[in-house]
């Protein structure tokens, strides 16, 4: 693979809303253009950065620990938080839950939206192997193996689908298996932010399609469950795999996050007004 985008997805005019991308396992801040495009349009200063493992050096991903994942995305929150009256953090699969850890250790965020929430790997894509995981991933072979990305890429748009295959043959804008040492890794994440749902108080939106093919709607409905959270809004979408971000309705997750940042901004900004 050739190292063909940047990685890093940066947007800012200063406004007084700022917003804090993390894409998903394997993926790259490519995954997210469209969504920080489309937010930045909208008034939001947009930051995504390549998490550790993703980078240039790919082969980092095998030796990677969801520790690094949670530090860089701290250390990245702590860097941006001050210059904005409203913050919000958003992700995609993996980085929905690294956004959910970021909730549950920061009470000052103004909200957080998760979408396609991988707390658990239970969808139709996984290979039918998979109930051999736990010994793979217990034992040294988590270093040694991978499993292939179904064909679907995490699309159900077949159109989207072949651009997604065509671009990742020319450019490094994600991986097309998951290394099992970094899956590894995400389950001990997600059981790690499982344990500690209930912290979260801040407002929350969780999106999640029905026919997810990586994992099932459980993950997030978990989450709307078990959070803290006096604000919390759950939509379900049936017309799209994992990738919800690309699919058959995309505009509508992207304008239920818009929505959702809207009205809490405007509440912010109101309470502010008032001295609240």
């Amino acid at each position: 693979m050739s190292s063909g985008i940047d990685f890093e997805l940066l947007h800012e005019v200063k406004s007084q809303n700022g917003i804090l991308l993390f894409h998903g396992l394997t993926g790259s801040p490519f995954e997210m253009k469209k969504y920080g495009n489309f937010l930045f349009k909208s008034g939001y200063d947009v930051y995504c950065y390549s998490l550790p493992g993703h980078g240039e050096r790919l082969n980092e991903i095998e030796t990677v620990k969801f520790q690094d994942w949670c530090e860089f995305a701290q250390g990245k929150y702590e860097l941006l938080r001050g210059r904005y009256e409203n913050f919000f953090v958003s992700g995609l699969c993996l980085g929905a839950v690294i956004s959910l850890y970021l909730a549950e250790h920061n009470q000052d965020l103004n909200g957080v939206a998760c979408l396609s929430t991988t707390l658990f790997l239970d969808g139709a894509s996984m290979p039918w192997y998979k109930f051999l995981l736990p010994i793979g991933l217990h034992t040294i072979l988590r270093y040694y193996y991978t499993f292939p990305e179904d064909n679907s890429l995490g699309v159900k748009n077949e159109d989207t689908r072949r651009k997604l295959a065509k671009l990742m043959a020319k450019t490094t804008v994600g991986l097309d298996n998951y290394p099992l040492s970094c899956v590894y890794e995400l389950l001990k994440l997600s059981k790690n932010v499982r344990a500690n749902l209930d912290k979260i108080k801040v407002p929350i939106l969780l999106v999640h399609s029905l026919n997810d093919n990586l994992t099932k709607a459980k993950s997030a409905k978990m989450v709307y469950e078990r959070v803290s959270s006096e604000i919390k809004k759950y939509v379900e979408i049936e017309d799209s795999y994992h990738m919800v971000l690309y699919d058959n309705e995309k505009e509508r997750v992207m304008r239920e996050v818009l929505d959702f940042l809207t009205v809490l901004s405007l509440k912010t900004d109101e309470m502010r007004r008032i001295g609240v």
